[in-house]
């Protein structure tokens, strides 16, 4: 008979190779653009990295931080890196985030629409503005870096004048250089993501 430490070794090996099985493996469904179509890939040829910025259009947390995200977009562009805003809260329908890109110049061709919530679950998202990090791996993409974009924000209410620590930016040179991606050094600040009651 097994003792009782080889069936929770067992155990513990099957969920870690479940888990790390479930972190790989793509959604079916990543949203919708502005003109109701079903986005089919979030990675397109030459594609070496892929942002989500999970945003939210009432959350002026969100909002402090398109210009950010814009330059990041502007310095990795031409380096296969793909930016992409995703808006998960049931209240931003493609109208409300058609105005909303429009008023904080943010390219409709970046706005997803999240209607399912299935790319919040697949990165672990609960916060705007956050952000996830993915690369291509086969045919899957693996999230390498899941969290804040700087530490401009303290605590709600409380804001440096600039950040000291830009984590999104390491991570996505890091990520490029084919380098272990540092994890953010603290949590996120922002407005929490309004789930979809199941």
């Amino acid at each position: 008979m097994r003792q009782p430490w080889f069936r929770i070794a067992f155990v513990l090996a099957f969920l870690s190779a479940w888990e790390g099985r479930a972190q790989a493996e793509s959604p079916k469904d990543f949203g919708l653009d502005l003109e109701g179509n079903a986005i089919r890939r979030l990675v397109g040829p030459g594609e070496r990295v892929v942002v989500l910025v999970f945003a939210a259009s009432d959350c002026p947390i969100s909002n402090r931080y398109v210009p950010e995200v814009a330059r990041l977009r502007q310095e990795f562009s031409g380096k296969g890196v793909r930016f992409l805003w995703i808006y998960p809260n049931p209240s931003d329908t493609a109208q409300v985030v058609a105005e909303h890109d429009r008023d904080f110049s943010i390219p409709n061709d970046l706005a997803v629409l999240d209607t399912r919530q299935s790319l919040v679950a697949w990165a672990h998202s609960t916060v705007t503005p956050e952000a996830a990090v993915f690369v291509p791996q086969g045919q899957e993409l693996r999230e390498v870096y899941h969290g804040r974009i700087d530490d401009r924000y303290i605590s709600l209410g409380q804001e440096r004048p600039q950040p000291q620590r830009h984590d999104l930016e390491v991570a996505i040179a890091a990520a490029l250089a084919g380098k272990p991606v540092p994890q953010p050094g603290g949590a996120t600040v922002g407005c929490s993501i309004v789930f979809l009651q199941k």
